[in-house]
């Protein structure tokens, strides 16, 4: 995964250098830009301890993935835009963490974040760079969370069934930040930076409970074309 972020992130620093060498063409009031790429996802996970019956400081930690994006751009004036940006649901391992820090993997979800963004791109629509910053809202719709046996070890010892857990989804609000290129007069590429104020709860089969601050950071980099 993080070979394919790289390799992404040559092919657009190769577009901005082409770029250069173009003529500069316009991202104005009613353009509609789809662009697709690749979107690694982090979150900065800050867990709560399980609730008892429960080994004291037993946290949780989660894994990043990255999954391709589709995005929606709609040009509402020169300088403001709407975009939507969806994609497959992303796959997160969770581990242990803070006393069980060395147990290993307890279980996996999938995550399906669609985000809308109100945005502002600075300097004139036939600049050849224009930077760009949003505001958004994630929906954050959890599924297919899994526990795996030493989940089940931790949390219902000796028990005869398998512990099962959910997470709520949630809305949540995101912060942008990023640069647009334009490569000639339909092609663009651009480079993002999402941070997402986040937080859940765990619900455990076994009655207890896990409060979860996950505030995940996204790179985005993205090919578009203009209609």
């Amino acid at each position: 995964m993080k070979v394919r972020l790289n390799s992404a992130v040559k092919i657009l620093g190769l577009a901005a250098a082409m770029a250069f060498a173009g003529a500069a063409s316009a991202q104005s009031a009613g353009q509609w830009t789809v662009k697709f790429g690749v979107d690694k996802l982090t979150p900065k996970v800050e867990s709560d301890n399980f609730s008892a019956p429960a080994l004291p400081s037993s946290k949780a930690d989660i894994g990043s993935n990255t999954q391709p994006v589709l995005i929606f751009d709609y040009g509402m004036t020169d300088n403001v835009s709407a975009e939507l940006a969806v994609g497959t649901p992303y796959k997160h391992k969770i581990y242990g963490a803070g006393a069980i820090a060395g147990v290993g993997q307890l279980g996996s979800v999938k995550a399906l974040p669609p985000t809308a963004f109100l945005q502002y791109r600075f300097f004139q629509p036939t600049a050849q760079v224009r930077p760009f910053v949003g505001l958004g809202a994630t929906f954050a719709y959890f599924m297919k969370e899994t526990g795996s046996g030493r989940l089940t070890t931790l949390t219902n010892p000796g028990g005869g069934s398998p512990t099962t857990f959910s997470l709520e989804n949630k809305l949540a609000y995101s912060l942008q930040a990023g640069v647009a290129v334009n490569l000639n007069q339909r092609w663009l590429a651009d480079v993002a930076f999402v941070k997402t104020k986040l937080s859940t709860t765990a619900h455990f089969s076994t009655g207890q409970f896990q409060h979860l601050k996950l505030d995940p950071e996204a790179i985005m980099v993205t090919v578009g074309y203009k209609f």
